[in-house]
């Protein structure tokens, strides 16, 4: 009988089948398994963020923190319909107002329905926006339907009307009137998914006959992104091609974003020069509030000190340049001396050169272009992102990134929606984690992970929308969206599904709704004896550190990589468990370890060792 030790390399590989994998001693596949200190370790769990467990409206796509001038914490979440900022345990809707109405007995009910006709001439309203109604003399009772409340948008019969769901049914008969009311919209909410364009004007003139919308297009109306940030104190936020608010932290925390004066009304994103403290906006406006004149690679810069300012003169540091390979800007991050920007096809630097330039502008690379507006991190002076087809780096010099899990991420995108990927930093565990849609999903259900210090990958089934890194908050915040949940952070009548939690990661050992988090990690297959005979495995001896609870372990043994008379055999492990008695023979032996119960701990697995004798060659 020998005792052999299975020496496995850090990481999961994908790109080789299990044989070949396992003749190089690696882990092939697993789930909520990281590696740190070069050892398979599980996810750490993660718990609702205080705020009694409240839910916000839409799906999140860009969270940002910052720190208050007076030493106050600030969380500011944008979503394909509102705009959130929480702060010492509360969340405020600082969704900004597009227009506020004076209306006069705007209400119609019908007596036994919740349905009410809301009369506004050019309301400008859609389907799913935002209304509230108020009248500070009056108490907007009509038929018995109290109409002080924010209200969802139902239907648009005509540029005149709309409809709203009241919650309650009418008491008394068809009836019109509510008075003196104030009307108030937030801006237009943009789309929970990207999709194609069939319709009308989504394509270029005479792609189809007139009066007729087209059946195909190449044509992608993305989903609602934010970049936000900050100047100074104040929260900084573009929507994605949509105008730039600013929310002044100086006043009081629950009253709502505006727009930022003389700033462009459509930009695909914005980003904040801290050093120079220059507000730049991308894919914008080259006349500023035509928005029928967005250039895709067109960007403006402010005035130093001035956010407001947009108008280049020989007195202030305000301009624009234009990027000239790809044909859109996709997104941007502040690295060390330079702000990085990438198009669709390469990559470029932005520096300070001051007067009268003030921004110089280089192309760094070709053919690495981003894949999504919020698919790049920077990391200790170096720029990680993620392209349609690869995952490159940038310390000085653009670099395309072995990945042992390529094809299995790239063969599994749903590319209509990449512009949803999302990606973050897990700096306890040296992790950059890309959260990305798979082909059959419509929302974000996938990740890969990289440790970029011991260079392994290793993917993981989570469903976050957006990550933002321990940088003010002591641990990492996501947050999770369920097209099915209503949201429960406000009152807003006729509301209706689609709701993003927001959780705290790295905290506890569960899920946040306390189920347990499913962890498996399963080797390649090992040959015994260099698969020249048969061996006889009789014994599996674990190292395990900080396991709490039973974990299973699946030995398989294999006569050959595509045999149909593979033995399996398992056993249970705990923290007392010396070794799992096993039977079976075979040429190749692979391992699955598996847990699943409450309260799991993140267990680390040092060295494995089995049993095995020689067996014969038939």
């Amino acid at each position: 009988m020998k005792l052999v030790d299975l020496k496995f390399q850090p990481g999961i590989d994908k790109q080789d089948t299990a044989y070949s994998a396992g003749d190089k001693r690696k882990y092939t596949d697993s789930d909520f398994v990281r590696f740190h200190y070069g050892k398979p370790e599980r996810w750490g769990g993660w718990t609702n963020l205080p705020n009694p467990n409240k839910t916000v409206v839409g799906v999140v796509r860009d969270t940002h923190s910052w720190v208050g001038l007076d030493g106050t914490r600030y969380l500011a979440l944008g979503t394909d319909r509102k705009l959130y900022v929480y702060s010492e345990g509360a969340l405020y809707d600082i969704t900004p107002l597009r227009a506020t109405e004076s209306l006069t007995n705007p209400f119609a009910t019908t007596s036994g329905s919740s349905t009410v006709t809301v009369t506004d001439a050019s309301h400008g309203a859609g389907v799913g926006d935002f209304v509230t109604f108020d009248n500070g003399s009056a108490t907007n009772v009509v038929d018995g339907i109290d109409f002080n409340n924010e209200f969802e948008i139902l239907t648009v019969p005509t540029s005149n009307t709309f409809t709203v769901d009241a919650g309650t049914n009418a008491t008394g008969s068809t009836a019109s009137g509510g008075g003196s009311v104030t009307a108030t919209y937030q801006i237009t909410i943009g789309e929970a998914t990207s999709t194609y364009g069939y319709g009308w004007g989504t394509e270029t003139w005479s792609a189809s006959t007139w009066d007729t919308p087209r059946s195909s297009s190449n044509v992608i109306v993305y989903a609602r992104n934010w970049s936000l940030d900050n100047f100074g104190e104040d929260l900084i936020a573009t929507a994605l091609n949509a105008g730039t608010f600013i929310k002044d932290i100086s006043g009081a925390i629950g009253d709502r974003a505006t727009a930022l004066s003389n700033a462009p009304t459509a930009s695909r994103f914005s980003i904040v020069s801290t050093d120079t403290r220059h507000l730049l906006v991308f894919g914008t406006e080259t006349t500023i509030g035509d928005t029928s004149t967005q250039d895709d690679l067109l960007f403006r810069f402010s005035d130093r000190e001035d956010a407001t300012d947009y108008t280049p003169t020989a007195t202030n540091e305000a301009g624009s340049l234009r990027i000239t390979d790809g044909s859109r800007i996709v997104g941007a991050v502040k690295s060390t001396g330079q702000i990085l920007v990438w198009t669709d096809t390469s990559l470029h630097g932005i520096q300070f050169v001051g007067t009268p330039f003030t921004f110089g502008l280089r192309q760094l690379g070709a053919n690495c272009g981003l894949i999504a507006q919020h698919a790049a991190i920077e990391v200790n002076g170096k720029a990680y992102w993620m392209s349609d087809d690869a995952f490159y780096l940038y310390d000085g010099v653009v670099k395309k990134m072995p990945c042992s899990v390529q094809d299995f991420v790239f063969d599994d995108i749903n590319y209509t929606n990449r512009n949803d990927i999302a990606c973050g930093l897990n700096t306890a565990f040296n992790e950059i984690i890309w959260y990305y849609p798979s082909e059959s999903a419509t929302q974000i259900d996938r990740a890969v992970a990289y440790n970029y210090l011991e260079g392994t990958w290793y993917t993981v089934s989570l469903a976050r929308t957006s990550w933002l890194g321990a940088y003010v908050y002591e641990k990492p915040i996501a947050t999770e969206y369920n097209a099915s949940a209503t949201a429960n952070a406000s009152t807003i009548l006729g509301l209706t599904a689609g709701a993003s939690s927001i959780f705290e990661h790295e905290s506890g050992n569960n899920q946040a709704d306390g189920t347990a988090i499913s962890a498996f990690l399963e080797t390649g297959s090992v040959e015994i004896a260099d698969g020249d005979q048969l061996m006889s495995v009789s014994k599996l001896v674990p190292d395990f550190d900080n396991l709490t609870n039973t974990m299973t372990a699946t030995l398989t043994l294999e006569q050959y990589p595509q045999s149909a008379s593979n033995v399996t055999t398992s056993g249970s492990i705990t923290s007392t468990t010396e070794k799992i008695n096993v039977r079976g023979r075979g040429r190749a032996v692979k391992i699955k370890y598996t847990t699943n119960t409450v309260d799991d701990t993140p267990w680390r697995l040092g060295s494995q060792k089995i049993q095995i004798r020689p067996d014969g060659r038939r």
